[in-house]
């Protein structure tokens, strides 16, 4: 019994140390607002603790494109587009609750309503009353819902490899094992501190089919907003209730009026490219954009060309027909 107590206690000894040498500290806010707010960032206030970090940026006297980001992402990811569409468009971009630089919220705000909540807040702060609303992932779940919740504010809807649609049961059988380790409460309450940054990595490779697009300023960003005070708990909730979401159905669906795009890599390995089908084909008129050999983040791994695509339908032109056109015109003026 001895011997037993002491293998034990010497196994507690070496786990605990581990942990203790694997324990990161929340980041203060204003340490990260320094390394990733930027001239155009703004702050609106909405509650007592509650503050949204938001961008106005683009071309003021521009049609309005709301843009939301996905799942332990930040407006980060939408700054390739505000590059390439900011001189006609005028683009606000936004950390959700649980996220980036935005701060305060509560578990309950964790969800589609939530966000739904947030973006209202900010269109509403900014006197915008109606725009384009695109959404990547996560925020494309919170983008269809808030088209559905709100109609008459939303004039386009953009999804862009948007989460949402019910996986099957094949699906459902290949949810990575992390994932199910974390449905366990106990599990969660061990890891939540525990530094991420490996499996940020894994996570951001696994979302580029370019493995060169993550860098490692990106995992940087990413793990150190990961870090925010409020952010890691935000993190694992959404992870642990993701099966708790209302998922998208036809007859919901197809309430939607309003233009729409979807927009999907075929070698997304986060949301089958067969859910950006499905979408597409529910959505009353929706037009579906594939991109071969994109993974799950077009607005980053092909910045350029899908924002091209999104100026040409926003054009009302047919985007595979644009395309064809910008194409030809690149071959002729090679060959002069």
């Amino acid at each position: 019994m001895r011997r037993l107590m002491a293998v034990v206690f010497t196994f507690v000894a070496i786990f605990g140390a581990g942990w203790l040498s694997l324990r990161r500290p929340d980041i203060p806010f204003d340490t990260l607002e320094t390394a990733y707010a930027s001239p155009a960032s703004r702050y609106l206030v909405t509650g007592e603790a509650e503050k949204i970090h938001y961008r106005d940026q683009g071309n003021p006297d521009g049609d309005v494109l709301v843009m939301v980001h996905g799942f332990s992402a930040s407006l980060h990811t939408w700054e390739p587009w505000v590059r390439e569409l900011g001189e006609e468009y005028r683009i606000i971009t936004l950390d959700l609750p649980g996220h980036g630089l935005t701060r305060g919220f509560e578990t309950e705000d964790y969800d589609a309503q939530g966000f739904g909540e947030a973006i209202s807040h900010v269109v509403d702060a900014l006197d915008v009353d109606s725009f384009t609303l695109i959404g990547s992932s996560m925020g494309g779940y919170a983008s269809w819902n808030y088209a559905l919740s709100r109609p008459a504010q939303v004039d386009r809807l953009v999804l862009v490899a948007s989460a949402g649609w019910p996986p099957s049961e094949d699906e459902q059988e290949d949810t990575p094992f992390v994932f199910r380790a974390l449905d366990n409460g106990l599990v969660r309450a061990v890891v939540k501190d525990l530094d991420n940054s490996a499996m940020i990595r894994s996570g951001l490779e696994a979302s580029f089919a370019d493995q060169e697009m993550v860098t490692e300023d990106m995992i940087q960003r990413y793990s150190a907003l990961n870090r925010a005070p409020g952010h890691r708990d935000a993190i694992l909730h959404i992870i642990s209730s993701r099966d708790d979401r209302n998922f998208a159905t036809p007859r919901a669906l197809q309430t939607l009026t309003m233009p729409t795009l979807v927009m999907h890599g075929t070698l997304d390995n986060l949301v089958p490219f067969s859910h950006g089908e499905s979408f597409a084909a529910v959505i009353p008129g929706a037009e579906l954009v594939a991109y071969d050999g994109v993974g799950h983040i077009p607005q980053e791994e092909i910045a350029r060309r899908s924002a091209t695509d999104l100026d040409a339908w926003l054009d009302g032109l047919d985007v595979e027909a644009q395309r064809e056109v910008s194409e030809d015109e690149v071959l002729t003026e090679g060959a002069q």
